[in-house]
């Protein structure tokens, strides 16, 4: 049983200023997740939105992170409510919502993410109480620890971005930085001028409003230089990327090269 004092620990350092970094899960392995959970990360990002992953599959994943340090959110494919609450009646702690990109679809961000009077997440929690089983009640829990990421990923939000990140519920802004530099003109060039002025406006909004800033990383040279301007919310590689990079590190000096991306015919 949960005591009513624990605070979901991705929540709890990120108050504490310090930064967290998660994985990603691409693939549709309960394995995967299971054993991703226990290496170290402070969260498990289950993608939903570019990934064939289920309800089912995210919910044995859920299942199989019982006892593990990491916290599992949830990419959604949408801001709406409905996907949001099947994510965390499955018992995803928090839910990453794509496209973010105007104030009405970050309060239906925040709304979908807590019970009322707060906000406007249906009441059928009975799979998310199995997997947090708490003294307090199931709601009161899960408004105190359930995180609302809102992604920017479009120019018309970073011209909205004073209101998205004015918006009470949300936890945190996380910049998808390719998106956002194909909105932009550049076709994923994220170094451009351009983009590099969207990204400095956001941040400075986000942490003028009192959320937490957040972007997607590949390597601790991207982590340190994102922690030096002020972000604190790091999504990593996911296992493939991992996999690509373990084999690249162990193959090259023996001569051997991957055909990922090659035509083999």
């Amino acid at each position: 049983m949960i005591p009513k004092t624990w605070e979901n620990p991705v929540r709890a350092a990120l108050r504490e200023g310090k930064s967290v970094v998660g994985g990603t899960i691409s693939a549709a392995s309960v394995e995967v997740a299971a054993q991703m959970a226990h290496l170290g990360f402070d969260f498990l990002w289950i993608e939903m939105e570019h990934s064939p992953i289920t309800l089912e599959t995210l919910r044995a994943m859920v299942l199989a992170m019982r006892g593990a340090p990491a916290i599992p959110f949830a990419r959604v494919p949408v801001v709406d409510l409905w996907t949001a609450k099947r994510v965390l009646d499955a018992g995803a702690l928090g839910v990453v919502f794509p496209f973010t990109s105007t104030p009405e679809l970050a309060r239906t961000a925040a709304d979908s993410t807590h019970y009322p009077p707060k906000g406007r997440r249906g009441y059928g929690p009975r799979l998310a109480e199995f997997r947090w089983p708490t003294e307090e009640g199931y709601a009161d829990f899960a408004d105190r620890n359930v995180m609302t990421i809102c992604m920017i990923e479009e120019g018309r939000a970073v011209d909205k971005i004073d209101e998205i990140a004015a918006t009470d519920g949300i936890d945190v802004i996380f910049i998808g930085t390719s998106d956002l530099s194909f909105s932009l003109g550049t076709r994923g060039n994220v170094q451009h001028p351009d983009v590099q002025k969207a990204i400095q406006k956001v941040l400075d909004s986000t942490r003028a409003h009192g959320k937490y800033a957040g972007v997607p990383v590949g390597t601790l040279a991207q982590i340190q230089k994102y922690q030096e301007q002020g972000f604190r919310f790091f999504q990593g590689p996911s296992e493939v990327a991992m996999l690509a990079s373990m084999a690249k590190q162990i193959l090259e000096p023996l001569g051997k090269s991957g055909s990922t991306g090659k035509a083999l015919y």
